[in-house]
């Protein structure tokens, strides 16, 4: 078997288990679109344990994300992805992690086509002053199938402004009892939302192998597309379930509430409007 555990969620299947060797086991473009959030690249990791990094999710600086980074394996992990992929692929990464991932989309075969930016309005300041805080993070986009590329929002600018530590943000107790948050990288359901409406379609079957506490999945829930989602460590399987039945629990009590394209709140960058 190459998983450890599989639970089915109305018509979404999530796995517990390790991607590598899960998705090989799923056959050839078997979803319509993959929107993931791999491992940051390994100077990020590093940049965690170091004791004047600050975390804005409630976690302690100083200790690990508790995986590795993406490094020695985005490669293999990119090209499964194409493979599985009849449309899209979405990739979240730091800046220095673009263009290697690009490098690894056309090593795939797939199509890149550019880098979209998730700025993080209550993203923490650097706070030991040596220089500037990240002002966010993005991701890499690919075009896996045949044909040309579409979304459904013409030609709005890939920049997606929402924050990182939300209302609805997962927390668990921490070691001193204190709620921190259940995941060290959740990202928000408003972003990927957002992000599900603008590049896919009612229906459509979205691959996350990389789940995490299966915020993709919520999301895919929420906007009526359906989701096959992977993830290795089994607490946040564990928390990503239970968030899972939550959500279709409530789409059976009302309808879907997401299910046109969100615009994100844009900056104007110095452009008039028209240009």
């Amino acid at each position: 078997m190459t998983y450890d555990r599989k639970e089915t969620v109305g018509e979404n299947v999530l796995y517990c288990g390790n991607s590598l060797k899960v998705l090989p086991s799923l056959g050839e473009k078997f979803a319509d679109h993959t929107i993931t959030d791999p491992p940051y690249e390994d100077a990020l990791h590093e940049a965690f344990v170091d004791d004047k990094f600050q975390r804005s999710d409630g976690g302690n600086a100083g200790k690990s994300l508790g995986f590795e980074g993406i490094s020695a394996i985005r490669f293999p992990v990119m090209e499964m992805i194409a493979n599985a992929s009849r449309g899209w692929a979405l990739m979240f990464n730091i800046a220095e992690g673009a263009g290697e991932w690009e490098k690894a989309i056309k090593a795939a075969g797939a199509k890149y086509d550019t880098w979209c930016f998730w700025r993080k309005p209550d993203g923490l300041p650097r706070m030991n002053g040596q220089g500037p805080a990240r002002p966010g993070e993005g991701f890499s986009t690919a075009w896996c199938g045949k044909g040309f590329r579409s979304w459904n929002s013409g030609g709005k600018r890939g920049f997606y402004d929402h924050p990182v530590n939300p209302p609805d943000r997962q927390k668990v107790a921490g070691e001193n009892g204190k709620l921190v948050a259940a995941h060290p990288t959740e990202k928000p359901l408003s972003l990927m939302r957002e992000m599900i409406l603008d590049f896919t379609q009612p229906g459509d079957v979205i691959l996350d192998p990389f789940a995490g506490i299966f915020s993709t999945g919520v999301a895919c829930i929420q906007t009526g597309r359906r989701f096959i989602g992977i993830e290795l460590n089994p607490a946040y399987f564990e928390i990503g379930l239970r968030r899972m039945r939550e959500a279709e629990a409530k789409v059976k009590d009302q309808p879907v509430l997401f299910n046109a394209p969100q615009k994100s709140r844009q900056t104007d960058f110095g452009f008039k409007e028209g240009e």
